[in-house]
């Protein structure tokens, strides 16, 4: 089969996130497949960007063959960001069918998060007899509305909400990463029969092929560990989704504790969240820079909790399905989890502790919870997620699943 992949942030381990097109595209090649990804050229959810010389630039990664459109930078979510998904969708959309014709695809994905390339996607595999598939990742145009406070009548939001009930109403099928979400999606056109749900998961062979620690974060992590002190990490983005900010304060309820939080990621909250930590005194919080997919692993492996945090959000009615949950249950350590959701993979596996989100005091008092429970019962909790997520989360069972979605 010869698949298309539409994802103007798609990633790889070479590049970073998004790695769900990456996963699935690796998994569809091993399989012998043939597979196509198209994304811009810049994503400010990448730790590297591509250097594209001109549009539609080959990059062959892993058996997958990667085609990078110009788009030009942005910073934040105004109106550049805006414009480079205008510019994507046009350049796929006047090149349809040079497309269609040089990749004879046999499925067309949409799945760049907004729904606006369902209708390059929909012409290519239009004028190429394809199956076509659209991918929820994220609830737009609603989190514009409902998070970023712009009117349900802004023009963008209003050409996004077209985009979306043409995405469900035109595919032959929608796979949403969000295990909540059906309803919504009948309601703006789809046939109930047409939904799938298939979350974001793991590569078993992340966690055995890895990459040592850099020197800096190995060295301060011995440090706390040498001072006895029990390591509760967050890794990832530092943004105002994820919740830090309680995460930080949480340190003032936990001085006589022998506790340090660590913080291991980047993003624009990052400087707040350090000065944050000054202006409360704490001595028992360290931040480091990010570390590559690879070195992961290793990182994890060191801790001894992994708190995974969100602000509270009504799209979270919908569900979620979180990458880095997903990786702190692989890596066998209980879960701290401040997230209010329709769904709960942490209490449905048994894997950690769940407590109220944005309210520093309960996330304190989930640490000294932890504290107090038998080391045996730690270790089970981390069993019990890494067993969760390799039965329910392998990325090879999920493609699987996925191809019978595309044939």
């Amino acid at each position: 089969m010869r698949i298309l992949i539409i994802n103007h942030y798609a990633g790889s381990l070479d590049h970073g996130m998004e790695y769900r097109p990456f996963y699935f595209a690796r998994e569809w090649a091993k399989m012998g497949h043939t597979v196509n990804i198209i994304a811009a050229e810049f994503s400010h959810l990448r730790q590297k960007n591509p250097e594209a010389q001109k549009d539609f630039q080959i990059e062959q990664i892993d058996g997958i063959t990667y085609y990078w459109v110009k788009t030009g930078r942005y910073e934040g979510n105004g109106g550049k960001r805006a414009f480079t998904m205008i510019q994507f969708v046009s350049k796929l959309y006047r090149r349809a069918g040079k497309i269609a014709k040089d990749l004879k695809p046999d499925a067309v994905i949409a799945s760049s998060t907004y729904p606006l390339d369902t209708y390059p996607a929909r012409r290519i595999a239009k004028l190429a007899h394809a199956r076509l598939i659209h991918e929820v990742h994220d609830m737009w145009p609603l989190t514009l509305v409902e998070l970023g406070g712009i009117s349900r009548y802004h023009p963008f939001v209003m050409l996004l909400r077209n985009a979306e009930n043409a995405a469900y109403s035109k595919s032959d099928a929608v796979v949403s990463l969000l295990p909540n979400t059906m309803d919504y999606i009948v309601q703006h056109g789809m046939k109930a029969g047409n939904y799938h749900h298939i979350p974001n998961g793991i590569v078993l062979d992340d966690w055995t092929y890895t990459e040592d620690l850099p020197e800096l974060h190995q060295k301060a992590i011995n440090e706390i560990k040498l001072s006895g002190n029990f390591l509760v990490c967050y890794f990832g983005g530092h943004a105002l989704s994820n919740a830090l900010l309680a995460f930080v304060d949480s340190a003032k309820y936990l001085d006589s504790e022998k506790v340090c939080l660590l913080l291991v990621g980047q993003g624009l909250e990052k400087d707040n969240l350090i000065q944050r930590s000054k202006t409360n005194g704490s001595k028992n919080i360290v931040f480091l820079p990010p570390v590559s997919k690879k070195s992961l692993p290793k990182l994890l492996e060191l801790t001894d909790a992994l708190y995974i945090g969100a602000a509270r959000s009504p799209l979270y009615r919908f569900g979620v399905s979180m990458n880095k949950l997903f990786d702190a249950m692989m890596a066998a350590k209980p879960v701290l989890y401040a997230v209010d959701a329709a769904n709960n993979d942490v209490d449905n596996a048994c894997c950690g502790i769940t407590v109220e989100p944005d309210n520093a005091e309960a996330i304190a008092m989930g640490i000294k919870q932890m504290l107090k429970m038998d080391p045996g019962q730690l270790a089970q909790m981390g069993k019990n997620g890494r067993h969760s997520v390799i039965e329910n989360n392998d990325y090879k069972i999920l493609a699987g699943r996925f191809l019978q979605v595309l044939k």
